[in-house]
């Protein structure tokens, strides 16, 4: 388990596409107020990358309750997964993170509103 992308481990090169993997890293931080060592692990050792939200909140944080926090949630999880592909031409760039997340705010509701 590393929390370096795999290409710059290899070759102390760093690159957009490392700042990508690292944000996915820092996000799964936040969500669960620890390092995600083992998800990182499971990611890619296994072709099955299906992790219940529930299992990934911190658990000194109340469950959310309201849909609309559950679908923003479930969204910011799959861009976060999505960042922490082991090849890094299959991650996405900030530019279609950042517009996932904005489009997701453009739905109001309490987990991203201002």
């Amino acid at each position: 388990m590393s929390t370096l992308a795999v290409e710059l481990a290899y070759t102390m090169a760093a690159t957009k596409k490392c700042d990508v993997y690292s944000f996915g890293i820092l996000v799964l931080e936040v969500l669960m107020g620890k390092h995600p060592g083992d998800i990182i692990s499971r990611i890619q050792t296994h072709t099955d990358h299906s992790i219940s939200l529930i299992h990934l909140l911190d658990p000194r944080l109340s469950s959310p309750t309201s849909q609309g926090t559950l679908n923003e949630l479930s969204t910011i999880v799959k861009v976060a997964m999505s960042c922490l592909r082991t090849k890094p031409e299959y991650r996405p760039t900030m530019r279609s993170i950042a517009q996932v997340l904005e489009m997701e705010s453009d739905h109001p509701s309490p987990l991203l509103s201002p």
